[in-house]
């Protein structure tokens, strides 16, 4: 006999579900990870909706990091010289003005979507000390999730902004588009799930 059907109820995470006890970083015992602030996603080939207000909020968060003496890391996209998207001789991998690195922070530079795949990212986060990761930045279902996913494989506990990252419109295979907004919601949710914990802005990252 087939066991009798359940009522609907709203769905808890893995880590609900676990008992995990995963409360956000602080900005004490915290590093700020800033993931592809570049300008591509500006007004690049892959410019993408609400950038601007993402900026805003990673803007605001790291004037906040750098008060507090958080470690701040920056990470950026380089492709391939003479490439479509993030040539490093163009213009479009510069990191934005508004969260531009500072004297003394680290920049990490990545070829692949991941911030730690062949970067010395998880050997410069180990000299801060702090395995606590904020992370920011652009595009939610790609570098952000694969650097978040790639930390939990290192030892590491993400705390996610969510109004401080940012996608874009997606093709559905079908001859359909997913709104940047579905694939960022959709991605935050997984993560949450096992990865991370995700925030809604900034000010949710306490002292």
């Amino acid at each position: 006999m087939l066991p009798a059907m359940t009522s609907p109820r709203t769905p808890a995470t893995l880590l609900e579900i676990s008992g995990a006890d995963y409360p956000p970083a602080r900005l004490a015992d915290g590093a700020l990870v800033l993931i592809d602030a570049q300008r591509v996603y500006v007004d690049g080939r892959l410019a993408l909706p609400g950038i601007r207000p993402a900026l805003a909020e990673a803007a605001r968060l790291l004037a906040r990091a750098r008060a507090a003496g958080t470690p701040v890391v920056h990470v950026v996209q380089h492709g391939r010289p003479g490439g479509a998207i993030c040539d490093p001789g163009g213009a479009d991998v510069a990191v934005v003005d508004e969260v531009a690195p500072q004297p003394g922070e680290p920049v990490i530079i990545k070829s692949l979507p991941s911030g730690f795949a062949r970067t010395t990212l998880d050997a410069t986060l180990r000299q801060f000390g702090r395995t606590h990761l904020i992370v920011t930045g652009f595009m939610t279902h790609m570098c952000v999730s694969s650097t978040v996913r790639a930390a939990l494989d290192l030892g590491y506990r993400c705390t996610v902004v969510a109004a401080a990252c940012a996608t874009r419109d997606l093709p559905d295979g079908r001859g359909g588009v997913v709104p940047a907004e579905v694939v960022h919601r959709a991605n935050l949710a997984a993560l949450a799930d096992r990865f991370a914990v995700v925030v809604p802005d900034a000010g949710a990252i306490p002292d």
